[in-house]
């Protein structure tokens, strides 16, 4: 997991208005201490699986589901948050982007659509998966089916190509 995004989550957990929509779902201080560790440069593969792991479980969970959009769909909570992560990244080209696509409301729809289709939900999980026990075809596959089967997948690729996100996630630092 991208040490950044970490950090992103980091100051996100800090935002009362996404904790208040976790706190009685999940163990907050597990999270913490997760997006703590996986801050740090050299953290182990295995926090990586158990932070995705609740991720996961949480956004089956409708009310943890609305909580994590609420960070892009609400303009008082998705401005600070970028403006908190962006002088953090090692890579501003990439911060750029991802602020920019943010601020598109045809990318926050499309992101909900994906996020409320359990199907593509979970192709999303299975492609994850795949990334972890290096099964780069597998990966390739599922990825090629959510383009394919999932308009609102495709959509919101093309979004995000539109701002330059997929191009600078490429980039190697």
């Amino acid at each position: 997991m991208n040490r950044n995004l970490a950090k992103g989550l980091q100051v996100a957990w800090g935002m009362p208005e996404f904790r208040g929509g976790l706190r009685h779902l999940i163990d907050l201080d597990e999270v913490s201490v997760l997006l703590a560790t996986l801050s740090v440069p050299d953290h182990d593969r295995e926090v990586e699986r158990s932070l995705l792991r609740l991720l996961r479980s949480g956004l089956d969970t409708v009310e943890i589901r609305e909580a994590v959009l609420l960070l892009l769909e609400q303009d008082d909570v998705r401005r600070p948050l970028v403006a908190a992560v962006r002088p953090s990244v090692e890579r501003p080209d990439q911060a750029a982007a991802i602020a920019s696509a943010a601020e598109d409301p045809v990318v926050r729809r499309e992101v909900r659509a994906v996020l409320d289709s359990a199907k593509v939900r979970e192709l999303i999980w299975q492609a994850i998966d795949n990334q972890f026990s290096d099964k780069r075809l597998g990966l390739i596959r599922r990825a090629a089916v959510l383009f394919v089967r999932h308009s609102s997948v495709r959509r919101l690729a093309w979004a995000l190509r539109r701002h330059g996100v997929l191009r600078a996630l490429r980039q190697r630092p």
